[in-house]
């Protein structure tokens, strides 16, 4: 059941660029740049496998947040948001699960992708891929980007959602 706000739907839908920060070793807090997809209810993003420590980090704690901040990757909008989650990886099949998963909410955002499926034999190891789902549990969320004041802050148990 979708609980995040409209506005925040706005930006997750708009976003092509979101900052995944994941708990690295100690407890130390590494941000990456990836494309959030939202299908309703989860924010989902992809990793290449080969060698990819953010996934590591995950399995060893999902406790992850995704920032929306860049107004040029949100093509224009101003507002800010920040959703703290739990995030899973999916990789039973890295050559063609995140297909179903993925691939028509990332052409809806992205169109060029079909033109690097078309280039999928001299590119295998990029198409290997695990998707990042992530059940989102609390939202900061800045109107207009205004960061002097508090955020508005909901959250999944308080708004009634699992």
């Amino acid at each position: 059941m979708a609980w995040l706000p409209q506005p925040v739907e706005r930006l997750l839908d708009e976003a092509l660029v979101g900052e995944l920060t994941v708990i690295g070793p100690g407890g130390r807090p590494i941000t990456h740049p990836l494309i959030p997809l939202y299908d309703g209810e989860r924010i989902l993003m992809h990793s290449s496998t080969l060698f990819s420590r953010k996934l590591e980090h995950i399995k060893r704690d999902p406790h992850v947040s995704v920032s929306l901040t860049d107004p040029v990757a949100m093509r224009g909008l101003t507002d800010r948001a920040t959703i703290k989650g739990i995030a899973r990886i999916i990789e039973d099949d890295p050559h063609s699960q995140w297909e179903r998963l993925i691939l028509d909410l990332w052409r809806k955002k992205e169109p060029v992708i079909d033109a690097f499926l078309k280039m999928r034999v001299a590119l295998p190891l990029f198409f290997e891929r695990a998707v990042i789902e992530i059940t989102p549990q609390e939202c900061l969320y800045w109107a207009d980007g205004d960061t002097s004041r508090a955020p508005a802050v909901t959250s999944a148990s308080r708004d009634g959602a699992a």
